[in-house]
């Protein structure tokens, strides 16, 4: 933590989610930061719920006295010595982590193995009422929101760019033969960053529930299907006879992987885009890679170029993945949120301030 996040006994205080162990959370009283030299001070105005934090809630991974949250969207509150390129009340969407871009991972195109990268730049996380933006994230991670550009749209910036930089590895052609496994929030986002990156790429989404199903449909989906035959039927329609040219699995696990690699053509790709459970090992005929000429790659996370481009696309109208949001919540009914989350209830949950910052930010309870 850098000197400036250090703060001296007697500031007013803000609210933020604090993980108790256990995947229990609590919203507890914090001083808020002064930015130092470089830094800049954020009122939060919306936070979105990642499935990698409701991971590490299930699995209690998230250690106690951390604060989660990294796709945030805020209000510049303070502005730190040293930063010249924004101004006070102007509406920011920033990213959480960047790579060092000398390293050998970064010379790579790994940026994302860089060990730079796995400084989380965000204090003390995006679920506060005040978040204090690292030197490093302001310099290359910032950026300010046109007004057209709602925080609904903004806040999906940092997943899209994960959606994207899977597409981008996926080796995917302008008019390729598509299908994404899941209709949930990820899933549905990749849908609509293939729509806007890659507007002549033939979809079809595959999901078990018939109402996400629908919901595709309404996005662009050229085609759907419930997991089985039924589904391949679909895609070799749409791919002339051949299985889809990339497969990107939202789903994770060793069945899926399975279900993704019988969906894809001869030399086609499988992504891994999602977690799977924890230990868990595939088994599937390596000969179906190995002769048919298959890959299968992994993708994680995104970097500064992802980011980049995914803003563009959302500040040109061509990305707005907002319809996605279905449930908000104050960051008091954090655990509530979540909770419809983890049951499904819920496509993508938006956190907005506490009460207490509401009134006033001081946060004394």
């Amino acid at each position: 933590m850098s000197g400036a996040a250090m703060v001296a006994q007697g500031k007013r205080l803000t609210r933020a989610v604090v993980c108790q162990g256990g995947g229990m959370t609590a919203l507890q009283s914090c001083p808020v930061p002064d930015p130092g030299e470089g830094e800049l001070l954020l009122r939060l105005r919306l936070a979105g719920l990642s499935g990698t934090d409701l991971i590490k809630l299930s699995t209690q991974g998230a250690l106690p006295g951390t604060v989660l949250g990294h796709e945030l969207v805020g209000t510049i509150e303070a502005i730190g010595p040293g930063v010249e390129d924004f101004e006070l009340g102007e509406r920011v969407v920033a990213a959480p982590r960047v790579a060092c871009g000398v390293c050998a991972f970064c010379r790579a195109g790994n940026e994302t193995m860089c060990e730079a990268f796995k400084e989380n730049l965000l204090y003390p996380g995006g679920y506060s009422d005040f978040v204090l933006v690292s030197r490093r994230a302001v310099e290359e991670a910032t950026f300010v929101l046109p007004d057209h550009v709602s925080d609904e749209q903004a806040v999906f910036l940092e997943p899209a760019a994960c959606v994207l930089r899977g597409i981008e590895r996926s080796g995917l052609a302008r008019r390729a033969s598509v299908a994404v496994l899941g209709c949930g929030t990820m899933g549905l986002l990749h849908l609509l960053v293939l729509r806007a990156a890659f507007p002549g790429a033939r979809v079809v989404m595959v999901d078990p529930d018939v109402e996400r199903l629908e919901m595709a449909k309404r996005l662009g989906a050229d085609g759907v299907g419930v997991p089985g035959p039924g589904v391949e039927i679909v895609v070799q329609e749409l791919a002339g006879g051949l299985g889809a040219d990339v497969v990107f699995d939202t789903v994770g696990g060793a069945a899926s992987l399975e279900e993704g690699i019988g969906l894809s053509r001869s030399g086609g790709t499988v992504v891994l885009f999602s977690h799977a459970p924890e230990h868990m090992t595939a088994s599937f005929d390596l000969n179906s890679l190995f002769t048919q000429e298959r890959r299968v790659i992994g993708t994680y996370n995104s970097a500064l170029k992802e980011q980049v481009r995914v803003f563009q696309l959302i500040c040109e109208g061509a990305l707005d993945a907002a319809p996605l949001v279905t449930h908000r919540y104050g960051l008091e009914d954090f655990g509530m949120g979540a909770a419809f989350a983890k049951r499904q209830k819920a496509l993508k949950v938006v956190f907005t301030p506490s009460q207490g910052a509401a009134q006033g930010g001081s946060g004394n309870d």
